[in-house]
């Protein structure tokens, strides 16, 4: 069961931070408010989170977060480098590369194994004057304990394609598009009380009419809203590639989920099979450089405008018989959640009394 936590409002920032962080594409993303979490509709979506296929199943279809939901939502750019690079866990190292980036080190008792103490960062934020570009860059937010940025790509993605499940947004002249629901609780109170069964049931019953495969139409956002630099990069939001952090390797399954591009669905290939890079974390002492490591990725990611998907754009109710008809076929089994464990909590439940009455025989 996830549970999440209500981030306190993160502290303001320099002012004169905000020529860097327009440069380096973080404006937007750090202009988002407190969007507080609801946990029981996040759990209710991770249920339906298939991996070997890198989508969401629901009754109407796959779905996925693509990179068009990231640059709308969040406000960050889609389209460079990979974010990739050698890590390194040693105490030398991060010694090394603080007196590089801030001028002084750490001693060993402000770290952790391969992790550097927060105290330290609060401790060194007082001490650094943002006074050029270098002290500029080297400027963070050490409030933060955990990052909810994901939470809130989710949460947003799920509220926006399925509008009936979510809280009542604020103003629809914001962007990026996650400011709409920032301290939605206040109108809202009562919306955190939904229960896990209550979204299970209702993402059972979805109709094809409830889920808004093009959220981001005319008449759904103002495209004068829309940064150029955020929409420069469009042609690449339908590309079928990997997304890399590091260790962790995503597939951007857009053959999968073409209806959210106005394509026409067919049944797709099969899956992309990612091997280690797919359940990478980075747990213990590990340096190493991932750009060699995935260095196959990340030459499908250098090559993405050659993996652009496109398609004769199609009426949004065309026929999908023969794709729905395959889709059921391989995963209908798991599309009725709320059935599925009734019968799971029956079993254990007829388990169980089977257990008790034969003890006490």
């Amino acid at each position: 069961m996830l549970m999440c936590e209500h981030y306190k409002p993160p502290d303001r920032y320099n002012e004169i931070v905000e020529s860097q962080l327009r440069e380096t594409g973080f404006y937007y993303v750090s202009q988002i408010g407190v969007v507080q979490c609801q946990s029981a509709m996040v759990n209710a979506l991770v249920e339906r989170w298939r991996p070997e296929t890198h989508t969401f199943h629901f009754s109407v279809g796959e779905c996925a977060v693509t990179l068009e939901d990231v640059a709308m939502i969040l406000g960050l750019p889609t389209n460079g480098l990979p974010v990739t690079g050698p890590t390194m866990s040693s105490f030398e190292a991060l010694e090394a590369e603080c007196l590089h980036q801030f001028g002084v080190a750490p001693r060993k008792t402000d770290c952790r194994g391969s992790f550097i103490k927060l105290t330290w960062f609060r401790g060194l934020k007082d001490r650094i004057v943002l006074n050029d570009d270098v002290h500029i860059q080297m400027a963070t937010r050490v409030d933060c304990k955990k990052i909810d940025g994901p939470l809130t790509l989710l949460l947003t993605w799920a509220w926006i394609q399925l509008p009936f499940l979510a809280p009542i947004p604020g103003n629809s002249r914001l962007f990026s598009i996650a400011n709409r629901w920032r301290d939605w609780e206040r109108e809202n109170y009562g919306y955190r009380y939904t229960l896990l069964e209550n979204y299970r049931r209702l993402l059972d019953d979805l109709q094809e009419g409830q889920f808004v495969w093009q959220p981001y139409g005319i008449g759904d956002i103002d495209p004068d809203l829309i940064p150029l630099a955020i929409h420069h990069n469009l042609v690449l939001w339908s590309a079928r590639v990997p997304l890399i952090s590091f260790e962790c390797i995503e597939w951007h399954a857009i053959d999968r989920v073409m209806r959210q591009f106005g394509m026409r669905q067919g049944v797709p290939t099969l899956e992309q099979d990612l091997g280690a890079s797919h359940g990478e974390v980075l747990t213990g002492p590990k340096n190493e450089d991932w750009a060699n490591t995935h260095s196959s990725w990340v030459m499908q990611w250098t090559n993405r405008y050659s993996h652009i998907l496109s398609d004769d754009l199609v009426p949004l109710h065309y026929q999908l018989e023969s794709y729905m008809d395959w889709y059921r076929g391989a995963y209908g089994d798991h599309l009725q959640l709320s059935t599925l464990y009734s019968k799971r909590i029956q079993k254990v439940l007829s388990h169980h009394r089977h257990h008790h009455h034969y003890f006490f025989q």
